[in-house]
């Protein structure tokens, strides 16, 4: 579903652009906007995380099921020239994803099939700081990439929770930290500029909480557990 979209979105993106660009007819909507030294907006969008995992042992890798979240927030872009701004991007993101563990990570401890699935749900309160880099304008659209970091409040992480693993709890750090690179294409409409873009977000530090028990089947083999996700965004300015 998730590539569907992704694909369906930059083919409308393609279109557009080619009529743009071939296209006898060229009235420059919002001629003046990219002029303005401060503009807002906000944006819509999907999202699908996974998890990076590095290991102690050689044991079955963790597999993640991934499903589609939700993302939504605003926008506050400051022009530095004609071909940069910064853009600060704070937000809602919702997602959630399952870890199935393999019955190696149980040798000598008893265990159930419900053992081996956690559930790892993920409310973040998301704000990235970004500098876009954009190409020439070109009648009405503008393609350009987008990079920079961001921190994460993760307001399902559990991490103050004390019952952990062994009580049915998985944990994950609140704070958390990214990189980000991206692309896009602005399109200059007759009232507004609508953005279609795709980034991948990368954490840069390990958020995951450890059990209490050194040996746990669940945290004991995991050197460190990184998110990473890729964001489908409809942005409105």
């Amino acid at each position: 579903m998730k590539n569907l979209l992704i694909v369906i979105t930059f083919l409308f993106a393609f279109q557009v652009a080619n009529a743009q660009m071939f296209s006898k007819e060229k009235v420059l909507n919002l001629e003046n906007f990219d002029k303005k030294f401060l503009t807002w907006g906000y944006y819509l969008g999907l999202n699908s995380y996974d998890f990076n995992f590095d290991y102690n042992q050689n044991l079955s890798d963790i597999q993640t099921l991934k499903s589609v979240g939700f993302n939504v927030g605003l926008i506050g872009d400051m022009r530095i020239s004609n071909h940069f701004n910064l853009r600060l991007e704070p937000g809602l993101i919702v997602s959630n994803r399952t870890l199935h563990y393999q019955s190696d990570y149980f040798q000598g401890v008893a265990f159930q099939d419900n053992d081996l699935i956690r559930e790892v749900k993920s409310t973040y309160i998301h704000i990235p700081l970004l500098l876009k880099i954009s190409t020439k304008r070109l009648n009405n659209f503008k393609p350009f990439i987008v990079g920079g970091v961001s921190t994460a409040l993760n307001l399902s992480s559990n991490e103050d929770n004390p019952d952990d693993n062994s009580a049915g709890q998985f944990r994950t750090k609140k704070n958390m930290y990214f990189y980000e690179l991206g692309l896009g294409i602005d399109f200059y409409l007759h009232w507004f500029k609508f953005t279609p873009s795709i980034r991948g977000v990368f954490a840069i530090n390990d958020e995951l909480v450890r059990d209490t028990d050194p040996n746990s089947p669940w945290t004991s083999n995991i050197t460190s557990m990184k998110s990473r996700g890729v964001f489908l965004n409809f942005t409105f300015q």
